[in-house]
């Protein structure tokens, strides 16, 4: 039913460069210029709607609503974020549209997306399958959730006879360097649930992701020359990789899976003299997340001891946490995810996220639930990455499902 305005929406949108800059993000708010060419065509699209109330303002935060169309309903939003991952290039992306027969997908690059490795293609055969040409990520995390979101909104206005609450549409920057809601104000939003589209495999709900922590370590080693350095230089790199290597190899992304956390070293840059470090920590339990702050302290510590003379600063920040007890505290807006999917026969189950969402901040700041949906994309921040046709058609019935839910009495 909304196969083809998706699939277009998701084909423009893909196309735009919106690859967001960690390294600046905490600077600059959005951190690339791209993101704004986005923003401002979803801003003017939403306007072409018809919605008087869209705004746009000077961090990238586009807010608009589509107006109630019944007395007495709740307000509910919907949210997508406009940037893609560094992971890989994801700028000049090129989708490519297959009429999907089975079999391996072997792309323009000549990478190939084995059916073996992917076996939920077997789903999707006689259906059309996106990708990129293989030389960039495809964009579906998170143009997917946008695109279905807009095929939603839009249904939504030319169908006036169907009795709502209010709709709020909150469209953000920077998702993925972990600033995409640092500079929103959640006291603008109305709803009671904010629901974020940014989820990957059909019929799968997310309600609990990671709490997660960015710590900053810096280095300061002692520089001599060279040839004289014996007794005398400290070398800031070495301690840097003693660093490193002291984390826990049982406790790596590569090492966990499920409700496991880990220590995971991101970034690392600097010269002899000075060295900085990033680490990513993920624990889907609080306190174990401020141990491993405490430990990694403590190693810094332990890494000055060894290596006289030598500095070790560790600066930890909270970046998001575990939207689970959010949803915990409104019943409904999980019920109404599940009821709808009921309704429309789509066999919904749930997983936690080994990740997080801009949801899990507005989780925290506002207090409101705030479930994660599919979007039908795979293999994320990848050349890998593929997006299958219904299962974006479904994303945008879910949506609407939810909102159908939200105007029983």
């Amino acid at each position: 039913m909304f196969k083809e305005e998706v699939l277009q929406r998701f084909l423009k949108y893909a196309v735009v460069d919106t690859m967001s800059i960690e390294s600046i993000a905490d600077k600059k708010h959005p951190s690339f210029e791209g993101e704004w060419d986005l923003l401002r065509l979803l801003e003017k699209e939403l306007r072409d709607l018809g919605l008087s109330d869209v705004e746009l303002d000077g961090h990238g935060y586009l807010l608009a609503r589509v107006p109630a169309t019944a007395e007495g309903l709740p307000a509910v939003a919907f949210s997508a974020h406009v940037d893609t991952a560094d992971d890989v290039k994801g700028n000049g992306v090129k989708p490519v549209v297959h009429d999907y027969k089975g079999g391996d997908i072997v792309l323009k690059s000549g990478l190939v997306i084995s059916e073996q490795g992917n076996p939920e293609l077997s789903q999707y055969k006689g259906s059309k399958i996106i990708t990129s040409e293989g030389d960039t990520l495809l964009g579906c995390d998170d143009k997917g959730g946008v695109a279905e979101i807009m095929t939603a909104v839009s249904y939504l206005v030319s169908h006036p006879e169907i009795r709502h609450g209010e709709i709020e549409v909150l469209f953000s920057p920077d998702e993925e360097t972990g600033f995409g809601m640092d500079f929103f104000d959640a006291k603008r939003l109305r709803s009671k649930a904010f629901y974020t589209v940014d989820g990957s495999e059909r019929y799968v709900v997310e309600l609990e992701c990671f709490n997660a922590a960015t710590v900053k370590v810096h280095f300061d080693g002692v520089s001599f020359h060279l040839g004289a350095a014996r007794g005398r230089m400290v070398n800031a790199l070495t301690m840097a990789a003693a660093f490193i290597n002291a984390m826990p190899q049982a406790e790596s992304p590569e090492a966990t899976d499920g409700r496991y956390g880990y220590y995971c070293a991101q970034q690392a840059a600097g010269t002899a003299t000075a060295m900085d470090v990033t680490i990513y920590l993920r624990d889907f339990d609080y306190d174990s997340l401020l141990r491993r702050i405490e430990t990694l302290k403590a190693l810094g510590k332990a890494i000055e001891a060894i290596y006289n003379g030598g500095r070790v600063n560790v600066e930890a920040k909270i970046s998001y946490l575990n939207m689970g007890e959010a949803a915990k505290k409104s019943p409904k807006a999980v019920h109404a995810i599940f009821e709808a999917g009921k309704a429309l026969g789509q066999p919904l189950r749930t997983e936690i996220i080994r990740g997080g969402t801009d949801g899990s901040r507005i989780a925290e700041i506002a207090g409101i639930p705030c479930p994660n949906l599919y979007t039908g994309g795979h293999n994320y921040h990848s050349l890998y990455e593929w997006a299958a046709l219904d299962a974006m058609n479904d994303s945008v019935a879910l949506i609407l499902g939810i909102i159908g839910q939200w105007a029983e009495k």
